[in-house]
């Protein structure tokens, strides 16, 4: 960031003083010859013809320095056939005169003709041809002076410039290393307290950042309590797990302590019970697993129908029927998505009196999955129990997926979205409402 900012300002200094020098070197040149154009047109003004056909003046110049021998103001006026009448300052030198042109208005050129001679004068020339009453002679009228004044100005601007943009250019990189410095001081800030949480001395970051980093601070005490939750998420999975099999393994090994009878039957009944505990926590974590790893997309209306496929199949005399948005998405895995409604749509088929209605409802930023039966139904004071940690929907023998209404609420909550159970008032008996967010 510093050396990126030393360029640009680098570059920014070169083109400003490249230009702010041209623009006042030609303001100087300018100024400096619009007086000699003052003085040759005032000379011009007050020539005229003596009476031997010489150039005079009818009233003296102004300035001095042109009777003052090598000033650095110098005047030539010069004719064809004509005596070349100098200023005084000249001495014994001359202006060099090229006729190979016309001056009707004020030529200004640069010229080093007395530098030749030892002298190394620069002159600034303004000339200007005119023809005065009373003769037929096209006269020459050149002022010169010397280029040193203005040189030294444009030499003494220079040096003013350099410097100045100099100092600026060091202090404006100065000012980018320290707001450099001192704007990225937070980060280091966040990487020690990072360290001090991977240390174990913190368990989040501090909260005294300034605004532009608190978003930052915020999303990474976000992570860090995520990954906590997933972790407690975790053990408390192996916890519940371990209590779900504890049972089913007392129960086997009593009846294979007291050789009973029924050991076989009771040894499958509770491998039953032991995998349904283990699908029901596999199908959990396979869902938290997903959930972490992306937010994926699933189109409800394609699971609705595979459910269905799968439920004419098993239950001859159901029928199940669809409505609702074919288009709609939800953010969940499709294979969770699928379990969940398979679930519901199933326990409606199995239970029910041989209708089940699903409808899909769009709500904006969740998405509404009613699945309701014409069965009996369930007390509202039951409704809670069938959401008990281990509890089974299955309490009558009749066979099932092997994931009860628990694993529903789970997998739903652990990608934001929720489970209730109430009364359809259309077909009389339990409704499911699944509440997802949308995709």
């Amino acid at each position: 960031m510093i050396g990126v900012a030393a360029l640009w300002i680098a570059a920014l200094l070169l083109i400003g003083g490249f230009a702010l020098d041209r623009v006042l070197t030609r303001s100087i040149v300018a100024s400096f010859d619009n007086q000699l154009a003052f003085v040759l047109n005032s000379m011009i003004t007050s020539s005229e013809i003596g009476p031997d056909g010489e150039v005079r003046f009818n009233r003296p110049p102004a300035d001095q320095r042109f009777v003052e021998p090598y000033s650095g103001l110098y005047f030539q006026i010069s004719g064809a056939g004509a005596e070349t009448f100098p200023s005084r300052s000249l001495w014994d030198r001359r202006l060099r005169v090229v006729d190979t042109h016309t001056d009707v208005k004020p030529h200004l050129y640069d010229s080093d003709e007395f530098s030749a001679r030892g002298h190394a004068e620069p002159l600034r020339i303004a000339e200007r041809d005119a023809i005065l009453p009373g003769s037929s002679v096209r006269w020459r009228f050149q002022v010169a002076q010397s280029r040193e004044t203005i040189d030294d100005q444009i030499h003494y601007l220079r040096s003013t410039l350099f410097w100045s943009f100099l100092a600026l250019g060091v202090g404006l990189l100065i000012l980018a290393a320290l707001q450099t410095f001192y704007g990225l001081w937070p980060l280091r800030r966040v990487r020690d307290d990072v360290a001090a949480i991977r240390s174990g001395d913190k368990i989040r970051i501090g909260h005294d950042f300034p605004a532009e980093i608190r978003p930052l601070t915020e999303e990474i005490n976000q992570l860090l309590a995520h990954s906590e939750a997933q972790a407690e998420e975790a053990r408390r999975h192996a916890g519940n797990l371990a209590h779900a099999l504890k049972t089913p393994l007392t129960v086997i090994t009593n009846a294979a302590t007291a050789h009973s009878p029924d050991l076989v039957d009771t040894v499958c009944r509770e491998a039953m019970v032991m995998r349904r505990q283990v699908d029901h926590h596999l199908a959990r974590a396979r869902a938290i697993g997903r959930r972490a790893a992306a937010q994926s997309r699933a189109r409800v209306w394609d699971s609705l129908e595979a459910v269905e496929r799968a439920v004419d199949r098993l239950y001859e005399g159901v029928t199940v029927d669809i409505a609702g948005d074919h288009q709609v998405q939800v953010r969940v895995e499709r294979q969770d998505l699928d379990e969940m409604l398979g679930n519901l749509v199933e326990n409606a088929a199995k239970y029910g009196g041989g209708r089940v209605f699903v409808t899909v409802e769009s709500k904006g930023a969740t998405v509404d999955i009613l699945v309701e039966d014409d069965g009996p139904g369930i007390p509202e004071k039951s409704r809670g129990e069938l959401f008990t940690r281990g509890a089974r929907l299955d309490t009558t023998g009749k066979p099932g997926t092997g994931l009860g209404l628990a694993i529903v609420r789970d997998v739903a909550e652990i990608y934001g979205g929720s489970i209730h159970l109430e009364v359809s008032e259309d077909l009389g008996g339990l409704l499911a409402r699944l509440t997802l967010p949308a995709g």
